[in-house]
């Protein structure tokens, strides 16, 4: 595992978790081990910002950076590479997420990882043909946290009670704090604060999804 996780830092990603699939894991064929990817930090967006695909005007820059990274780093492996979009029908990266045993569902219904909080995202997979060690299974971090993520947004777009998508693109139209910064909700949680995303690539996914 160290010399994949090494790999995978190596263009800007990490391992965020993983597991050895079962026949109900909707996986490739002959897929022994499955790794999730998600963004290694600061490195992923300093990676992605140096590629070709930052500024080049087309659609979707970060998915066409994914599949072009992570593709080829498959085929060095002779592995088998998954993604999150490009469907549908879509790969379940949310089952994938919670079986790894390292994201978990939040108060708020987000998934919620370990290391990353609820700043969690990924940018596929790895679907191995043999098994490998896996990442360390966590405990949910919300089972010891006062659940700030519960209050966070400043119009009750995101609660307990689902995600008004409506409401909440309505708000960022007047380009607040969760325009350029990222969302407040996400940005509440203590894993998240820990984590080390920069406001500009928030402010880059925020603008995207608006």
């Amino acid at each position: 595992m160290s010399a994949l996780d090494a790999q995978a830092r190596a263009r800007g990603l990490t391992i965020a978790g993983g597991f050895y699939p079962n026949a109900d894991d909707a996986v490739p064929k002959g897929t022994q081990t499955l790794l999730l990817l998600a963004p290694d930090g600061a490195s992923f967006w300093e990676t992605f910002t140096a590629s070709s695909f930052f500024e080049d005007g087309n659609a979707d820059p970060i998915d066409r950076w994914s599949r072009q990274t992570i593709g080829r780093w498959a085929c060095d492996l002779g592995a088998k590479a998954l993604f999150p979009f490009g469907g549908p029908p879509y790969h379940p990266f949310h089952s994938w997420a919670l079986r790894s045993k390292r994201a978990f569902t939040s108060p708020v219904g987000f998934l919620v990882h370990a290391d990353q909080g609820l700043m969690i995202s990924f940018r596929g997979a790895l679907a191995l043909k043999e098994k490998v060690t896996l990442p360390d299974v966590a405990s949910a971090p919300c089972e010891a946290c006062a659940a700030p993520c519960t209050t966070a947004c400043p119009v009750s777009a995101l609660t307990t009670n689902g995600y008004d998508v409506g409401r909440c693109k309505s708000y960022l139209t007047d380009k607040p704090a969760c325009l350029s910064q990222g969302c407040a909700v996400r940005r509440a949680c203590p894993v998240s604060q820990s984590f080390d995303r920069p406001d500009i690539q928030s402010a880059f996914h925020m603008k995207a999804f608006l």
